[in-house]
Formats: structure tokens, C-alpha cells, sequence
């Protein structure tokens, strides 16, 4: 029976997400660096706000975030574990509708607005179309999530970015699969004054051969396209009934499994 692992597209073991909240208009100088350095964000949005102060509007909304991802984060940004049930409702499905009739592909993960759920709310939300939720507390490590609806990220970009990036770029044991996590507000490089840290993590962490650059629900329905494959029951070939590619450590070998089709292993 052959020895089969999961690897991430190309046969990476590392990705790299960054998830920014709220829209603000530094959000526009956030987006330009990830892109000049080929990584992926998800952005999640108050479609409720958007044009509303230093917010972007929602005319810009597709073009900016285009080749990353939009995500929820409620229509108006309550404290979601204080609202009664209905309001959580409207609150999510009228973001999704809003955000989706904007850019045009469906809106299916969230981040907590001030960080705020319950156990509740986290049953509610499959039901609501959401397939992921971002929390706030970081973990310090580069684990892959255990709770999809509860999903924590490794840091927050004003804690210890560049050695969290440093010891992440340093990992080498291709046995496991490694995540680094890094959420925020972009309106915190102007606040703080920060922006170089930002730009010397981008600068650092980018364009790199053995890292992932993917936005939260790539990775989701990456892992889901791994968990739907049809395996023998020696393993000795799978089916894949996705229609993205999965990639496979075989025996040490990187395998290719394509979407719809049957790969043998040996």
C-alpha cells in the first residue's frame, strides 16, 4: 500500500493567507503591495458602510479586490453575540447578497465582526452559506485550522511579524503542512505609522518556490477537494469528482490528481 500525504498545489507543504478587515481606504496601498509581490489577501467588508467616511465605496469594490478575496464581516459591524437571532441573520445573508452582487461570485466566509460569537452563532452559520470564520486571537503557530468556524489565525501584523515570517520561511520538514496566518486593519499602518513592516514582510515572504499565496476560501476549498477524493481501498489509485486539481505525496513523489479524473499510484 503505497504512503500518501496531502501537499498543497505544485507540491508546496507551506501557504501563506493574510485576511484584512473593514475596507478602509488604506486598503488601496495594502492591496498594491500584496500585488507586487504575488500575495493573496482576503478582505472582509461591511457592505452596509462602504462608501461611509475613509471607506471604500462600493463602485470600487470588485477592481481593487480583484485577485483576492471578498468576504463578509456583517452589513454594519455589530457585536454579533449581543444581537438577537434574527438580526444575526440579516445581518450576514444581506452582506453576502450585497458583496456577491458587486463581484460577482459567491460570498461564503466571514470574519467576526470586533471578534464577537458564540458556540450559536457557529451553528447558525452553515446554514447561512458561510463556510469559514476568521477570529481574532492569534496562535503563534502555523498549524492548519481544526474549526473552520472558529479559525485562528497565527498573529496579528503588529506582533512579531518579521521573526513569525523568518522562522516560518525556515521550515523544512515536508512531513507536515504549515500555515501562516496574519490578520489586521490596514488602517493600522496609518495610525501606527508602520506601513515599512509591511512592505519588509512582503518584500521577505514573497515569490518564494515553496510557499502557497492563497486567499482563506482558497485554502477551504482546497482542503474540501482533498477530503471529497474517492480513494481504493488499498490506495493504490483515487478519483478526484472536483473540478480543481489535488496534489499528492506518493511515496515521497509528487502525483497530480486532476479534476474528474482517476490517477493510479502503483
Amino acid at each position: 500500500m503505497p504512503k500518501i500525504l496531502l501537499a498543497f498545489p505544485g507540491g508546496k507543504h507551506k501557504v501563506l493567507t493574510m485576511s484584512y478587515d473593514d475596507g478602509q481606504a488604506a486598503d488601496r496601498r495594502l492591496v498594491d503591495i500584496f500585488n507586487r509581490h504575488g500575495i493573496k489577501g482576503t478582505f472582509h467588508l461591511n457592505s452596509g458602510l462602504l462608501g461611509e467616511g475613509s471607506r471604500i465605496p462600493a463602485e470600487e469594490v470588485a477592481a481593487l479586490y480583484a485577485g483576492h478575496e471578498v468576504s463578509a464581516h456583517t452589513l454594519t459591524h455589530p457585536t454579533i453575540a449581543r444581537s438577537p437571532k434574527e438580526q444575526l441573520v440579516e445581518e450576514i445573508m444581506e452582506d453576502r447578497k450585497r458583496l456577491e452582487r458587486l463581484v460577482g461570485y459567491t460570498v461564503r466566509g466571514l470574519s467576526y465582526p470586533n471578534g464577537s460569537f458564540t458556540r450559536e452563532i457557529k451553528a447558525m452559520l452553515p446554514f447561512l452559506g458561510i463556510e469559514y470564520a476568521r477570529a481574532v486571537k492569534g496562535t503563534g503557530q502555523f498549524g492548519m485550522p481544526d474549526d473552520l468556524y472558529e479559525w485562528q489565525p497565527t498573529c496579528h501584523h503588529n506582533h512579531q511579524l518579521i521573526q513569525t515570517a523568518d522562522d516560518f520561511a525556515k521550515l523544512n520538514k515536508t512531513q507536515y503542512l504549515y500555515m501562516l496566518y496574519v490578520w489586521g486593519h490596514s488602517y493600522e499602518f496609518d495610525r501606527d505609522e508602520n506601513w515599512g513592516i509591511i512592505e519588509e514582510f512582503s518584500r521577505f515572504i514573497g515569490g518564494r518556490d515553496d510557499i502557497w499565496y492563497a486567499t482563506n476560501l482558497e485554502i477551504v476549498d482546497y482542503m474540501k477537494a482533498f477530503r471529497q477524493l474517492k480513494f481504493a481501498a488499498d490506495s493504490r489509485f483515487a478519483f478526484n469528482p472536483s473540478a480543481e486539481s489535488v496534489w499528492l505525496k506518493v511515496d515521497g513523489e509528487t502525483v497530480e490528481v486532476p479534476g474528474g479524473r482517476q490517477v493510479q499510484f502503483a
